[in-house]
């Protein structure tokens, strides 16, 4: 099993182009099922995860070209597809039960595998499944799969998410779109992989109109066109660079991306004394000779994202004082808390509140990764430590971070893969 081997203390200086977004990239892929017109995508993060979502349509039998080089995605689906999404390819992602929801609109029938993908939490699917069974869809979870007919098809309803949820809002939306009548989704999220799909969508020739910030109305339609379309930068991505530069006491600019989209953790940083400057499509990230104390709440957006709760978590190890973070979206996303006291980290959990004390030196250890998000954050703890650390099991890593130890090395980072 891969692992990486981190040299600690190494100043960052240079250039990181941020990659499309993986979560932004996976919903439209599987949006690609409602139409039989060619389909490009560009700027395509090469991560696990997308390479799996295209095997998983391959599967089904969609045609889908993957061009690395290039990061585009060309799909046409020539013929009917098969309603099947199996465990083996649904296992290892969640975004996997993206595909239920087209799926059931064109088709009117779907099995499909219960999900995988990071343990941080229960993160239930009855959110989807309770919202398909209002557009008149029988559903039964049997043997891991989730059974779903709608011999009618899908029709227009009434949809007010009880809590705000990426995953769901994402499949009713596609959904919808293939429906009979008007769908109304009220309480529904509005992150900017959100507003990527509806963009596709509408591109498509998809009805789609919002209706206030958390409220959208869907008309039906079955005659799509083919489009072209660039994938959102990964603002997790940017903001996991943007703390390593701090991190490291270094100088990064950080390009291809939108900084007003990434205002809230910019704030953030800026109040923890990281200077940022911003440009029109690019920032340069310089830190603070001290890191500031600071709370966090992670909260939809544009609240602080969880997906880098880890990542501040160990820029707060730094900090001058003592720092919070209430993790308000997982349960069970403090994982990494273990592997960083390894490291020295003084980390106090009581539930789901994290206390931080600020001015310890980390050092170097040998780790163990368990889900995406704490596996870059320990290595952006390897990155401040002394000395060497190991990282174990960072399969996770590449399920969501294009080439991270290419583009760390790049700046001055000592950091390599070990088979």
């Amino acid at each position: 099993m891969e692992k990486l081997e981190i040299i600690g203390r190494k100043k960052l200086s240079g250039t990181i182009s941020i990659s499309g977004s993986k979560n932004a990239t996976l919903p439209i892929l599987a949006a690609t099922i409602l139409t039989n017109k060619k389909i490009l995508i560009k700027n395509i993060p090469i991560v696990r995860d997308v390479e799996t979502m295209v095997a998983l349509l391959n599967t089904i039998g969609s045609t889908v070209k993957l061009n690395k080089k290039k990061k585009t995605i060309e799909i046409l689906n020539k013929k009917k597809l098969k309603t099947l999404a199996p465990y083996s390819l649904v296992k290892t992602m969640r975004a996997g039960v993206l595909v239920l929801g087209p799926l059931l609109a064109k088709y009117g029938s779907a099995k499909v595998s219960l999900p995988g993908g990071c343990s941080i939490g229960s993160r239930p699917i009855d959110l989807h499944l309770n919202a398909l069974k209002k557009m008149g869809a029988k559903i039964n979870v049997k043997n891991g799969y989730i059974i779903a007919s709608a011999k009618n098809g899908l029709k227009g309803s009434l949809i007010k998410f009880p809590k705000i949820s990426v995953g769901a809002t994402q499949n009713i939306l596609i959904a919808s779109c293939f429906s009979k009548g008007k769908t109304k989704i009220r309480n529904c999220a509005s992150e900017p992989e959100v507003q990527d799909l509806i963009y596709f969508l509408r591109k498509l020739g998809c009805k789609i109109y919002q209706i206030g910030k958390r409220s959208l109305d869907v008309e039906g339609i079955v005659n799509l066109k083919p489009c072209v379309h660039k994938v959102i930068f990964d603002r997790i991505e940017a903001g996991t660079y943007i703390i390593a530069a701090a991190l490291t006491n270094g100088r990064l600019k950080i390009k291809n991306i939108d900084p007003k989209i990434i205002s809230t953790e910019i704030n953030l940083l800026n109040k923890m004394k990281v200077k940022i400057i911003r440009k029109k499509n690019y920032i340069i990230v310089t830190s603070a000779k001290k890191i500031g104390a600071i709370k966090v709440d992670t909260r939809p957006y544009p609240g602080f994202p969880t997906d880098l709760q880890a990542q501040i978590m160990v820029l707060m190890t730094q900090s001058e004082d003592i720092s919070t973070i209430r993790e308000n979206i997982f349960e069970n996303r403090f994982m990494h808390v273990s592997e960083l006291r390894r490291m020295g980290a003084n980390i106090e959990v009581v539930g789901n509140r994290a206390k931080i004390y600020g001015g310890r030196q980390l050092n170097g250890a040998e780790l163990m990764a368990t889900d995406l998000r704490a596996s870059v954050s320990l290595v952006l703890a390897g990155l401040a430590a002394k000395e060497k650390t190991v990282i174990n099991r960072i399969y996770h890593l590449d399920r969501g971070y294009e080439q991270i130890e290419k583009k760390l090395s790049a700046c001055g980072a000592s950091i390599r893969r070990l088979k």
